[in-house]
């Protein structure tokens, strides 16, 4: 942890399961965000059927979502784990396309490759980090 700001070690320490700090922060923005939607919606936000659609979108687009990606930038190596958050754009389009039957633009598409492709370039051409040889014991 030496290239990690002392804020953050002391946020770690404080929480010390890694979804911890997650849930602390899904609670604060829901809060923070509330006066807008009761704003726009009045009284409508807090009929049953829209308080349970809300907290199935919250649930699925972000808390699984970023509960997985704190638990994989745990265990896997940087150089995966960041391809595969470059992943995310072109994911998100095929997902669009097929439940929602959104198209892509030739330049979305072109977009989505690129960036893919920066990401996976970047992991193949990054300088190897050789491990050390122990010196023999005499």
């Amino acid at each position: 942890m030496g290239g990690v700001h002392p804020r953050v070690r002391g946020v770690r320490a404080a929480l010390p399961r890694p979804l911890d700090g997650l849930a602390w922060a899904m609670a604060i923005a829901a809060v923070l965000t509330l006066p807008a939607g009761i704003a726009t919606a009045g009284a409508r936000i807090v009929l049953p059927v829209n308080l349970g659609l809300g907290l199935l979108v919250a649930v699925l687009s972000s808390a699984i979502p970023y509960g997985v990606e704190q638990v994989a930038l745990r265990r896997l190596h940087p150089s995966p784990f960041g391809v595969l958050m470059s992943m995310s754009p072109g994911i998100a389009a095929g997902v669009g396309f097929v439940i929602l039957a959104q198209a892509l633009t030739i330049a979305d598409a072109i977009a989505i490759v690129l960036v893919v492709a920066a990401s996976v370039g970047a992991v193949l051409t990054a300088p190897r980090r050789r491990p050390a040889i122990a010196e023999p014991v005499a």
